[in-house]
């Protein structure tokens, strides 16, 4: 197949480094044109929503007698940090927060977690997965030399966080999701979704020993299963209010002493090595493109700032290839080695068995009923 001669769209930063990008007769992308016709007419924020607040009296009233009323999955990050402002201070809910330790979070992260809860005066559950299983299932997928390194974290993350609610009885999970900061999809190409036999068959090709104690959580257990037959109930309750991220920023280092990090994701150091330097190098994908074009879209900042943010490198040469040794060593590899696979033959989904058909029937699905609204291919 011809390569495609480079263009970028003429209102973000998106560009045909997604192979599957289209533009109108203005120059301007799908998904720009997705946001203004299927996101931005339903998307409403305000202070003190009545809608939100609704939300919350109903979570509160069926949490009635429970020790807590939601769960909320924390990282670190702004998102899950202003998560937990918004459900404590604003909806008044008593959240239980959820961390999930993979063994790759910096001290940043750790301490903006430990900040928040103690300001807030909030309780957490703490999940340790399992190092040695982490380990041998992130190794198989470096040897798959597939773009989807932070697949087995993300899957952890979220599987740990979707069981535990269910095992526990907490019908409401709060998700940091937000039209503000992740109304632009990435690519399938650069981010695979939650495909258990895509981890399944990557690790029993590549994998050396049995994941007992891994959590899994398939798309129709999470989409199906939990929702109909155990009634949990995924809110995002960042959409219904105002947030601009400069700001929610300021608050969050004003108000209860979080601190800011580089780049979206950066509190993890697997996900800076994969985001800023594995992608962008050996794929020449670069997120930063779907990140700043988000900011665009919501008028955070301009196109032309966009422009000269990615002419910056994602981060140092220097911390690269520290972190490219530190992550070596972690997961059992010389940097020889680590830099052997960087170097491998590329992969994709398509090499492995997948579940991309029914992801595909089940967004249509999701898009038809009004629950997904950003445009997924």
């Amino acid at each position: 197949m011809a390569k495609r001669e480079f263009k970028r769209c003429s209102n973000c930063v998106m560009d045909t480094t997604d192979s599957k990008i289209t533009f109108d007769e203005k120059g301007v992308c799908d998904f720009c044109n997705d946001f203004y016709t299927n996101i931005k007419p339903g998307w409403h924020p305000k202070e003190n929503n009545p809608e939100l607040l609704k939300i919350a009296e109903k979570i509160k009233q069926d949490g009635k007698g429970k020790k807590y009323d939601c769960i909320i999955g924390m990282s670190g990050g702004v998102d899950s940090s202003y998560l937990c402002y918004v459900a404590k201070e604003i909806m008044h809910l008593n959240p239980l927060v959820f961390i999930v330790d993979t063994g790759w979070n910096l001290g940043v992260a750790d301490k903006n977690i430990q900040t928040i809860v103690k300001k807030l005066n909030l309780d957490t559950h703490v999940e340790t997965i399992d190092w040695e299983e982490m380990k041998d299932l992130q190794v198989a997928f470096l040897k798959s030399q597939v773009p989807y390194q932070d697949l087995p974290q993300d899957h952890a993350i979220f599987a740990a966080l979707y069981n535990y609610a269910v095992k526990s009885g907490i019908k409401y999970v709060l998700t940091g999701a937000n039209n503000a900061t992740e109304c632009i999809r990435p690519p399938v190409e650069w981010v695979y979704q939650n495909d258990i036999t895509l981890i399944k068959d990557i690790h029993k090709r590549f994998g050396t020993r049995e994941l007992k104690k891994f959590p899994i959580c398939g798309l129709l257990t999470y989409r199906l299963y939990y929702p109909i037959f155990k009634g949990l109930k995924r809110v995002a309750p960042l959409n219904f209010i105002p947030y601009d991220k400069k700001n929610i920023q300021k608050f969050l280092t004003e108000k209860l002493g979080w601190q800011a990090y580089e780049n979206k994701h950066y509190e993890d150091r697997f996900t800076r090595w994969y985001e800023g330097y594995y992608l962008p190098h050996k794929f020449g994908y670069d997120k930063r493109k779907c990140y700043l074009s988000n900011l665009i879209l919501t008028g955070e900042i301009t196109r032309e700032e966009a422009l000269k943010e990615l002419e910056k490198q994602p981060y140092s040469n220097e911390l690269i290839k520290e972190d490219t040794a530190f992550i070596a060593e972690k997961l059992g590899l010389t940097v020889e080695q680590l830099n052997n696979l960087v170097a491998g033959e590329n992969k994709t989904y398509k090499d492995y068995k997948n579940s991309y058909w029914l992801i595909q029937l089940g967004t249509v699905v999701l898009r038809g009923l009004g629950i997904e609204k950003k445009k997924f291919r």
